[in-house]
């Protein structure tokens, strides 16, 4: 006996470890049995009669027994609802619902002899509740499944021998008085037999236990007795109650589930005892299978899936429901894609769609509609609101849903089939599985889905205008042969066609207004306390002071209502091109970024960050970025910085040459007056020499940004301003400019004359580097294994000179920089780097005026010199007054 308790302990432990696998082994398993029933259920019932006997019964009687099966069947719920007040803890009303329900209707078509139903219960009803608390639970329910049985084998009876209804099944009594001394006993034994087991079953909840059950089996045989009626079946239908009380007892004690096959045929032989024929009984029988077994369990099936999926879901952390998300969401967006071109190629070219062998085949699975204008219109609606389906607008769930509903109900009722019923019932379906992937407010266009639908939608109009013209009536002289792929019916089918483009065209309008609209924004107002309290706070970087510049978007992400991080940008269709490094906080600087791409993806845009760290990178490469390399910056140690020493006899040899001119370097600091703008205006005006200025990585000539920093200005003998360059001081020691300007009178080398004072003057003020900018391709795709795009842009850097001096540039500021530090751009992954490099490019090259003429080439940043830092010179300065400081390759090619 010892032993026998040490191993029923060692088996209870092994299975408690083992809960959650067992549970998930019991949940496959049950998925597996269901697969397995419904082939034995179809097997059972002949689908050929089925099938004759539904076509010829009006839909509305089918209507009415479907709803009056899910009606039969609600009764069983209480026996879920009174279950849960055995057991601690609360449980929803939905919950109790959708676990009933797949109970009882599982227990419907196989029962097991209670033991389905029991494992399913113990299964849904253990999470707050002990395992012994719900098998005493469940045990205590099974005993009142058949009272309500029982009491109709006493009133059947009563209805035989009192009022000789049914008398012709009188000889079945003992099966009745079998049944009908069920209750007696139960009441008996629950109420003399003193027993912990029955303590908490009180009067009160034992007749509501009975009322319950009597409802069930009530229910049952008014619903069979229902469908007698609107089968029309020529009997006394109260004669039929009697009858299906013994019926019922026989399926019981056969053990079988749902009495599948004693009660059917015990039912087929008494119906024959009051005149119903063996097929019509057969009908009878089947119709009662479908509506109060099939359908009900199918429902069940459905949510049965839906519990196991989503505690499978939780148990793979969310995985398998994005799957499904993703998987229904894709499905419909290629369907409705494929029924509005459907749609579209037959009223296009109609000739064309009905002699073309893989359009007939394909087109049995779209749409049917009334007519040609009724085809366009609703093509350009599927297709219109695919692209809001495609691009996960919330708001283009509803008008979706309604639109297929339409076109379900429309099509089945024109051209009825079941195949086309169960493809446009998946497309449903899947429409509901894909409303939690439609999460963003708005549609913002990108360029390849613009593309897309400009060739869709404007191809679709010159195409039809080309077979209207095709299909013009001729003079007799000039007659000529229409192909036949062009051929349309008649010239008034064409017009009331090119109407209803018309029509259609205007609904894709407004639609796209609908799917593109949205009152929120993502930008700030511009404030300038609240940018210079954030870097005043956190300090700049070498991007920070371009918010000045007042020709970007600013986002602030904060914490607790404060300023923690700071982004710059601009949009392009639909991506947003973010300047350089974000400004602020650094220990918030991954969730900053995360919330900007959450705020930014809601509205439909996508996030480009331009000129970053490698760091910033890797940062967002772990976040599903991509990236590709646009040059290195460079940056002057000035503590190591001396004109002394050999390497720098030239640069001393420049600067005396200054002095002994009587050139003369001075900081000026703001605000500034008018008078000297006046003279910085007119060295920026001849710098400029007719072109416009450019923004967004670059300063410009504006007063209201240039009365943020000191500016370096160099004169002349007579005291005459001939150039000048405005700091830009940023934390960690390192100082830089943005405008640096000259006359074009200026003596060659005068930027050199520049940037000597300033690292001198960046040494006195105690600054450690000096930032000079970006060298342009410099060190891209010079390894055999670098990225395509980078070994592409180090042939333009090798062999590009002819139109820009790539190497030039690298060598000149070469000859200062002590570090050479990286940059990239970083795109997401599914992001065209193509568009991505062209967008940029836009924003880059953008005007701060409207330009009166246009380059023949125009070269983004990462590709030309920069006004922000460095030698803001054209590629004739280059020639005069950097060349003679290259080394000799160098100079050749920029020459």
């Amino acid at each position: 006996m010892k032993k026998l308790r040490v191993l029923f302990r060692r088996v209870l432990a092994f299975i408690e470890k083992r809960l959650t696998i067992l549970k998930s082994l019991f949940v496959l398993s049950m998925l597996v049995f269901v697969i397995f029933e419904i082939g034995n259920i179809s097997r059972q019932l002949n689908g050929r009669q089925l099938r004759a006997s539904l076509a010829t019964q009006d839909p509305g009687t089918l209507l009415l027994m479907l709803v009056a099966g899910f009606v039969a069947v609600l009764p069983m719920l209480n026996y879920d609802f009174t279950i849960v007040q055995f057991l601690p803890g609360e449980y929803k009303k939905r919950y109790i619902v959708k676990s009933g329900w797949i109970v009882n209707t599982f227990t419907n078509i196989a029962g097991f002899g209670g033991f389905l139903g029991a494992t399913l219960r113990a299964n849904f009803y253990s999470k707050q509740a002990t395992h012994k608390q719900v098998v005493f639970a469940i045990s205590k329910i099974a005993l009142f499944l058949l009272s309500g049985l029982s009491l109709l084998c006493l009133v059947s009876l009563g209805l035989i021998f009192g009022f000789n209804v049914g008398s012709v099944y009188g000889h079945y009594w003992i099966w009745l008085v079998g049944g009908g001394l069920y209750f007696p006993l139960l009441m008996l034994v629950t109420h003399l037999r003193d027993s912990k087991f029955f303590a908490d079953l009180p009067l009160r909840r034992e007749l509501r236990l009975t009322i319950g059950s009597s409802f069930e089996w009530g229910f049952c045989v008014l619903f069979f007795v229902f469908i007698g009626y609107l089968l029309k079946v020529p009997v006394n239908l109260p004669n039929v109650v009697p009858l299906f009380a013994i019926a019922s007892v026989i399926g019981v004690v056969s053990m079988l589930p749902g009495g599948l096959g004693t009660f059917d045929v015990f039912m087929i032989i008494g119906l024959g005892f009051i005149g119903v024929d063996r097929s019509t009984a057969v009908i009878w029988l089947l119709f009662y299978r479908l509506f109060y077994y099939i359908f009900p369990f199918l429902v069940g099936v459905f949510l049965f899936i839906q519990d196991a999926g989503q505690r499978l879901n939780t148990f793979l952390q969310g995985l398998p429901k994005l799957v499904l998300q993703k998987t229904a969401h894709g499905i419909l967006v290629i369907f409705l894609y494929f029924s509005g071109v459907m749609l579209l190629i037959l009223s296009t070219v109609p000739n064309f769609a009905l002699n073309n062998r893989l359009f007939a085949r394909l087109y049995p699975y779209t749409f049917v509609f009334l007519d040609q204008v009724t085809n366009i219109i609703m093509a350009f609606l599927l297709l219109g609101f695919a692209r809001g389906i495609a691009a996960k607008v919330q708001r283009a769930y509803y008008p979706t849903l309604i639109l297929l509903v339409v076109a379900i109900l429309n099509t089945l009722w024109r051209d009825f089939s079941w195949k086309m019923a169960l493809l446009l019932g998946v497309i449903l379906i899947a429409t509901i599985f894909s409303k939690h992937e439609l999460y963003r407010e708005k549609m913002a266009l990108s360029w390849g889905s613009t593309l897309f639908d400009w060739v869709l939608f404007a191809g679709s109009f010159i195409v039809y205008t080309i077979v209207g013209v095709y299909n013009l009536p001729q003079s007799p002289h000039h007659v000529h042969k229409v192909p036949t792929a062009l051929f349309f019916p008649s010239e008034r089918l064409w017009i009331t066609g090119f109407i209803g483009m018309l029509i259609a065209a205007l609904a894709l309008l407004v639609i796209y207004q609908y799917l593109t609209y949205s009152r929120r924004q993502l930008a700030a107002a511009f404030d300038e306390q609240r940018v210079h309290q954030l870097i005043k706070k956190f300090g700049g970087n070498e991007v920070s002071h371009l918010a000045y510049l007042r020709d970007k978007e600013l986002y602030f992400y904060q914490v607790d209502g404060e300023d923690q991080v700071m982004f710059m940008y601009q949009q392009k269709a639909n991506r947003l091109i973010v300047m350089g490094e974000p400004v602020g906080n650094p220990q918030v600087l991954t969730t900053a970024i995360e919330k900007f791409m959450d705020d930014a993806d809601s509205l439909g845009f996508s996030l480009v960050f331009y000129e970053i760290s490698s760091e910033l990178t890797m940062q967002l490469h772990e976040i599903g970025y991509d990236f590709i390399k646009i040059g290195e910056e460079g940056y002057v140690r000035l503590a190591d910085f001396s004109l002394s020493g050999k390497k720098r006899k030239a640069e001393r040899t420049l600067m005396n040459k200054f002095n002994r001119e009587g050139y003369q370097f001075q900081l000026i600091q703001p605000p500034y007056t008018a008078e000297q703008f006046a003279k910085l205006r007119r060295i920026s005006d001849s710098w400029l020499d007719g072109r416009h200025e450019e923004g967004f990585s670059l300063g410009f000539f504006d007063e209201y940004y240039l009365n943020r920093t000191p500016i370096a200005v160099i004169s002349d003998k007579n005291g005459q301003w001939v150039a000048f360059a405005n700091l830009m001081p940023m934390s960690n020691g390192v100082l830089s400019i943005d405008l640096m300007r000259h006359l074009k009178s200026a003596p060659s080398g005068i930027m050199d004359e520049v940037f000597i004072h300033l690292f001198q003057e960046g040494q006195a003020q105690d600054y450690q580097s000096f930032d000079l900018g970006n060298a342009p391709l410099a060190n891209v795709g010079v390894s055999k294994y670098s990225f395509i795009q980078e070994r592409l842009a180090h042939l333009v850097y090798e062999y590009g000179y002819r139109f820009y001096g790539f190497q030039g540039l690298c060598a000149y500021k070469n000859k200062y920089v002590t570090q050479w530090i990286p940059k990239y751009i970083a795109y997401s992954k599914h992001s065209s780097i193509l568009f991505v490099l062209l967008q940029i490019m836009l924003v880059v090259n953008q005007k701060v005026k409207a330009p009166k003429h246009r380059h023949l080439l125009l070269i983004p940043r990462f590709l030309r010199v920069e006004q922000r830092k460095g030698p803001d010179e054209t590629l004739a300065d280059l020639r005069s007054g950097l060349g003679k400081h290259l080394p000799r390759k160098s100079r050749d090619k920029t020459q």
